[in-house]
């Protein structure tokens, strides 16, 4: 049996932990469709509230510098409306997921000895990570619909200009992190120099080996790679350092150096189609929604489109997901047998899975629909049942 490593109570903990995630991702994705497609119902009365509320915030807060600019970049009335629209729906979102969020994030967390983290931490993470969300859709609003005003060909910009991002994106990964984590240098000595052999070996570059100190939040081991080309880092996390043997943490950087050599222009080419024919519907549904009149519509680029746009967003997402989950649980076998070649050491592998499935608390073999629902990785089992495939 493929969890045959585990003890009959470690099993039993983390069919435990699971479950009820299980249950409750399912609820999660009717809910979060009963709630995008009810902000599009509701409109009317939620742009009335927004207009309020946008206009009330704008009498007593007096922004001069800020709202001049997002004035001209809005190109005409109703920039108010616009943001207290999206600050109505923001809040709306906000709550909805709030109680699920803290029970399964912090709560539960908490319960099953994987957070580490105090709830003022919990809680300073989660409004960081809410407040960043809200000021990405608000700039989205100004300029996406403000551009829309102004230019017939907006969608078309915007497509090219998105598309230089996606480029360059990548090179600026090994920073994001640090927005919520402290890293350091991995310290000279036997494994910083066992990891630079076999980069080398790997024909890799990279531009450093980075320590994140997660273990104030979590006691999760986890390692990966940020950044292309001159800032690619190697990134481990301290529980992994602390957790595993030298060959476990060789095992995981070998899985990881997998990835490096994955084709990535089918992947950006294949980005960028799609967010064009999604720009282009964006267009399609401004025009529309004057010519009927949707929601009182009567010009081109109205904010009021924000919630068929968020909407259709979720749609595509969930009819995407299952073929993207297929495609990088492939990529994360094949980085399996890269690292095992690479190393030529399976029982390092073997290690390196078998302890992650404890101290992250992994489910070795989840139910079928778990994984074809969109899991990014495959099932422990599957990662166990390859090893042997390649032992033989």
């Amino acid at each position: 049996m493929a969890d045959a490593f585990l003890t009959a109570a470690e099993l039993a903990d983390i069919k435990a932990y699971h479950a009820p995630q299980y249950t409750f991702g399912l609820l999660k994705l009717v809910l979060s469709g009963a709630l995008a497609w009810g902000l599009v119902a509701a409109v009317r009365p939620l742009f009335a509230l927004g207009t309020r509320v946008g206009e009330a915030v704008a009498r007593r807060v007096p922004l001069p510098g800020l709202t001049a600019a997002a004035r001209r970049l809005w190109g005409g009335p109703g920039l108010a409306a616009a943001l207290g629209f999206v600050a109505v729906l923001s809040a709306i979102d906000f709550a909805a997921y709030l109680p699920g969020d803290v029970y399964f994030g912090f709560v539960r967390e908490q319960a099953f000895g994987l957070s580490t983290q105090a709830f003022s931490g919990f809680a300073a993470d989660y409004l960081k990570a809410t407040l960043l969300t809200n000021l990405a859709l608000a700039a989205v609003a100004v300029g996406l619909f403000g551009l829309a005003r102004r230019l017939r060909a907006w969608w078309v910009v915007l497509a090219v200009v998105c598309s230089g991002l996606l480029l360059v994106s990548a090179a600026i990964d090994p920073y994001r992190a640090r927005l919520y984590f402290k890293q350091h240098p991995l310290e000279a000595g036997p494994l910083r120099e066992r990891i630079t052999a076999l980069m080398a070996e790997a024909h890799i570059d990279f531009a450093d080996v980075l320590v994140e100190e997660t273990q104030t939040q979590s006691v999760r081991v986890q390692a990966y790679f940020a950044g292309q080309g001159p800032t690619r880092t190697i990134v481990l996390n301290d529980a992994l350092l602390e957790k595993l043997s030298p060959d476990e943490v060789l095992a995981a950087v070998a899985h990881e150096a997998g990835h490096v050599g994955e084709p990535r222009w089918p992947r950006y080419v294949g980005s960028v189609l799609a967010l064009t024919l999604f720009l282009a519907l964006i267009e399609l549904l401004l025009r529309t929604a004057a010519a009927r009149g949707w929601w009182g519509i009567t010009a081109r680029g109205d904010v009021r489109v924000l919630p068929l746009i968020l909407a259709l967003f979720w749609l595509g997402s969930m009819l995407v997901a299952p073929v993207a989950g297929a495609l990088q649980r492939g990529r994360e076998l094949e980085a399996d047998r890269f690292g095992v070649a690479l190393t030529k050491d399976p029982a390092a592998f073997r290690g390196l899975f078998e302890k992650v499935t404890r101290i992250n608390k992994l489910d070795p073999d989840p139910p079928r629909w778990v994984v074809l629902k969109g899991w990014s990785h495959p099932p422990v089992s599957q990662r166990l049942a390859q090893l042997d495939a390649l032992a033989r």
